[in-house]
């Protein structure tokens, strides 16, 4: 299996970015997807996650409202679109598929929210 993320990078504050996973060597459909992210000095907290169909998104407060998570089963691709964004948002992002017990991780890609 491998996530590889992608679009991380500098945004100013209350600018947006878009962060993507690319999925291989599993059946993605089956697959729930969520984003995480860790911070210097903090612990890895759920962002966002969408189920395997897309009909069920759930947020972390600090970001309901500002950031949107979907995914394209026909390209095997799940996105995360972040708006507003604050120095707080600064963290390595990290795409996630889970199945029942288990989950696997891409290798994380920087976003830094500074002026």
């Amino acid at each position: 299996v491998q996530l590889v993320e992608s679009g991380g990078g500098l945004v100013q504050p209350g600018g947006s970015l878009r962060v993507s996973c690319a999925a291989s060597g599993l059946t993605f459909s089956s697959y729930d997807m969520s984003w995480y992210r860790q911070a210097p000095g903090k612990e890895r907290e759920l962002v966002a996650s969408i189920s395997s169909t897309g009909g069920s998104r759930n947020y972390a407060g600090s970001v309901k409202g500002r950031f949107t998570i979907s995914r394209d089963n026909a390209k095997n691709t799940v996105d995360l679109q972040m708006n507003s964004l604050k120095p707080d948002d600064t963290a390595v992002y990290y795409c996630t598929a889970s199945r029942t017990t288990m989950r696997y991780w891409g290798q994380g890609i920087q976003v830094t929210v500074s002026s």
